[in-house]
């Protein structure tokens, strides 16, 4: 694995962390501990992701029909596996936190990588 690679998961880690312990702050019914269990929980995620969903993206022919739905369901899934997995991290509503928070994680993502480009372009 090349260095750039390295420092490219890494920063995939550490922005999808930050991202996890911002929406445990809002009124999401997303709860973290504190910033380790999120580090932990952005791993989990990462290992899911790489894992759960060519799995089960397999069986998703629905995909075919309403394509962002399947991408949605999936995070939920992820997000709850991942709550259920790692201690420290809850899910208070359950499947509705989820939600929240699968959207949350995306949008928080995205406003993140999109600061950090125009950091590095200026």
């Amino acid at each position: 694995m090349a260095t750039e690679e390295i420092i490219r998961l890494i920063v995939l880690w550490l922005v999808s962390a930050v991202s996890l312990f911002i929406i445990s702050k809002l009124p999401t019914g997303v709860e973290i501990d504190n910033f380790d269990k999120a580090l932990v929980a952005s791993a989990v995620f990462g290992l899911l992701n790489a894992i759960v969903r060519p799995l089960l993206s397999r069986f998703a022919i629905v995909n075919i029909f309403v394509p962002g739905l399947v991408t949605l369901i999936l995070n939920i899934v992820i997000f709850g596996l991942a709550a259920w997995i790692v201690s420290g991290f809850r899910l208070r509503w359950g499947f509705w936190s989820a939600l929240i928070g699968s959207l949350g994680l995306t949008f928080i993502n995205d406003l993140i990588y999109q600061l950090l480009s125009k950091a590095i372009v200026s």
